[in-house]
């Protein structure tokens, strides 16, 4: 269910080839804030400007070695099938991406600029995954690449684990953005293999908690909604064999509301020179909120995991700070 060091190792193998790792900063601001050791791990330098290249480019490279596809099928609210359509255009295949409509512009923008062509349908990324599984079902030449459910995704996320222990071996506590829990369970399964002393939590939007009620109860908890200014953490479907994995390998979940998000952003730009998305300031917003009283970790890393942000988003935040 979770994978391995080797598998991880693997991974890193393949995508060293095509990117550098990221780099682990420290956060001086931050750390005199929360009386911490705080360091921010910038996924946002990434091609694409998240951390979505590292599963996409892994596990399209896995699928053209077992099978012959022409073109490869994703829904996203951006950073995914922007993911998705780099790896695709690196890899040599045709991309088609389904986004919910009145998604974010700079993402749409940035899918688009990658030569991918791309279907704006449905309410969320619920209805958008409906769509992109109808669109391969009947043709055995196209691969759906689901993020939320790939299995080989994982191991390529799990890269960022091995990333952050190699350039910071007394790590006491990994913050990680949640939304559909692909990046959290790489880094987890990979960093408590290295080091059962680190702690992982992950964090959700309060307006897309069903991650967050699933890990509480054990079960799978669906939301009518996940309306967030956090796209990247808006689900409201979890899957079964996740929300397993998570309740294993994460020691707390933490929710951050949207005024917490803004106040995230705007204290990473101003204070630590750092632009994020909403999603990607969500580690932030935990450890400035509620998040400072779960662990003990004197040291801890905050991955930063994307700066696909809008305009109009990032004016909010500044406003707000």
């Amino acid at each position: 269910m979770h994978p391995t060091l080797r598998s991880v190792q693997k991974a890193c193998d393949v995508l060293a080839k095509h990117f550098s790792a990221t780099r682990l900063v420290e956060a001086p601001y931050l750390s005199e804030k929360s009386r911490k050791s705080v360091f921010l791990k910038l996924e946002t330098e990434l091609p694409t400007g998240s951390f979505k290249i590292r599963g996409a480019l892994y596990a399209l490279y896995l699928r053209l070695q077992q099978s012959s596809i022409r073109h490869v099928v994703a829904s996203s609210t951006g950073n995914h099938g922007a993911a998705v359509a780099y790896a695709a255009k690196t890899l040599g295949v045709r991309a088609k991406i389904f986004l919910p409509e009145g998604c974010n512009p700079i993402k749409r923008a940035r899918i688009a600029s990658l030569g991918a062509e791309i279907t704006e349908k449905g309410h969320d990324i619920s209805d958008a995954c409906e769509l992109a599984m109808r669109e391969c079902g009947s043709n055995p030449e196209a691969f759906f690449l689901n993020d939320a459910t790939d299995p080989d995704l994982p191991s390529a996320t799990g890269v960022i684990g091995l990333e952050i222990l190699e350039q910071h071996p007394q790590v006491g506590a990994i913050y990680v953005p949640m939304g559909d829990t692909a990046m959290i369970r790489g880094i987890a399964a990979a960093a408590k293999e290295i080091s059962s002393a680190v702690k992982v939590v992950g964090v959700q939007a309060e307006r897309a908690p069903s991650y967050y009620l699933s890990w509480r109860q054990g079960r799978v908890v669906a939301t009518d909604s996940c309306d967030t200014l956090a796209d990247g953490l808006a689900t409201r479907t979890p899957v079964q064999t996740n929300v397993e994995s998570i309740r294993q390998l994460v020691d707390e979940v933490v929710l951050v509301s949207e005024r917490e998000l803004l106040l995230a952003i705007g204290t990473l730009l101003l204070e630590e020179h750092v632009l994020a998305e909403p999603a990607g300031a969500a580690s932030t917003a935990a450890l400035l909120g509620a998040g400072r009283a779960l662990t003990k970790a004197d040291d801890v890393v905050l991955v930063v995991s994307g700066a696909n942000i809008s305009r109009a988003v990032l004016c909010e935040a500044i406003q707000t700070t």
